[in-house]
């Protein structure tokens, strides 16, 4: 029992030996000329830093001929940078003569950017599609719609990486840079003619301001035309002024038909009076009788005159208009 204890002592120490002290890494740095002591390494495991990514790095530096040391490198891994990528994007900028030191590459990584990949970028400038998917539409002043779709040409900015916008604010400052420039054109000939007014005017605005990079061209890679957006806006117009009018002339209709249910209603009312004075009348001579005020050949006068006007009433009406002129003449 106790030499199986003992054993596992040992294993142990060997284990506990193995991990404070990485030799492997120890040595490979020693056979690369880069000196770093054991004490170092142990130091590295207890302040829980990976010596797998220091050395390496120490290692890639060295060879580089960069001056980068181990606290530099231990303070980024701590913060929770990715070392690997700033030692080769440092590696990469030296070679390219780009002027970049650790503490902007280790700025730059911490603030959630790819270093590497932006020195890349630096290095070998990209196109952006503006926009990503489908075309800008813009309208000239004719009214015409122009599609257009544009790509530009960036390069990584290092000095404006840490704060600076993205490629989205890049493509929507040069989209709205085409729409500009299209609405202002007299006609959409003139954009089709000469698609590379859009790029040298949209270029001239200074749309990498503020971004994190720098715009190196704007081509216009595709250009079409839509719309008439003019000639659907009168129409539009047009019906908009039909259904006014239409409502307008239905409200005037409206009005002049209760006018003429009130005129008709002013007729009858006054026809109601004539009938109900006329109604009077008998009464009146009846009245008239018995008052004296009235003889038998006064009524009978009376008749005849009565008479004589219906029967000429008569005449009139059954006379055809042909008939009437006749006898005019």
């Amino acid at each position: 029992m106790s030499m199986f204890i003992l054993f596992l002592i040992i294993f142990g120490g060997f284990f506990l030996f193995g991990y404070l002290i990485p030799v492997r890494l120890w040595i490979a740095a020693l056979a690369a000329g880069v000196k770093i002591g054991l004490f170092s390494l142990i130091g590295m495991r207890l302040r829980k830093v990976d010596p797998n990514t220091i050395v390496p790095s120490l290692i890639m530096t060295y060879k580089a001929g960069l001056s980068v040391n181990s606290n530099q490198m231990e303070a980024h891994f701590l913060a929770g940078g990715k070392v690997l990528n700033v030692i080769k994007a440092l590696i990469s900028a030296d070679k390219a003569n780009i002027p970049l030191s650790f503490e902007r590459a280790a700025a730059i990584d911490l603030a959630g950017r790819d270093v590497l990949d932006a020195v890349k970028t630096s290095v070998n400038p990209k196109v952006i599609d503006a926009p990503k998917e489908n075309m800008i539409a813009a309208v000239a002043k004719d009214g015409i719609q122009v599609l257009a779709k544009a790509r530009v040409t960036v390069r990584a900015n290092l000095e404006r990486l840490v704060g600076g916008a993205t490629e989205e604010t890049i493509i929507a400052r040069v989209g709205e840079g085409i729409v500009t420039t299209i609405g202002s054109s007299a006609s959409y000939k003139n954009v089709l003619e000469n698609p590379d007014s859009i790029s040298k005017t949209v270029l001239g605005k200074g749309l990498d301001a503020g971004t994190a990079f720098e715009i190196l061209s704007i081509d216009i890679a595709d250009i079409d035309i839509g719309k008439n957006i003019g000639a659907q806006l009168q129409t539009d117009q047009a019906d908009a002024d039909l259904k006014v009018a239409q409502a307008k002339a239905e409200t005037r209709r409206a009005m002049a038909v209760a006018q003429e249910q009130e005129m008709k209603a002013r007729v009858q009312e006054m026809q109601a009076k004539v009938v109900e004075a006329e109604a009077q009348v008998p009464l009146a001579i009846a009245e008239a009788f018995k008052a004296g005020n009235l003889g038998v050949f006064d009524y009978y006068k009376l008749n005849n005159i009565q008479s004589d006007t219906k029967m000429r009433t008569n005449i009139a009406t059954d006379i055809k208009p042909e008939e009437k002129d006749n006898k005019k003449i």
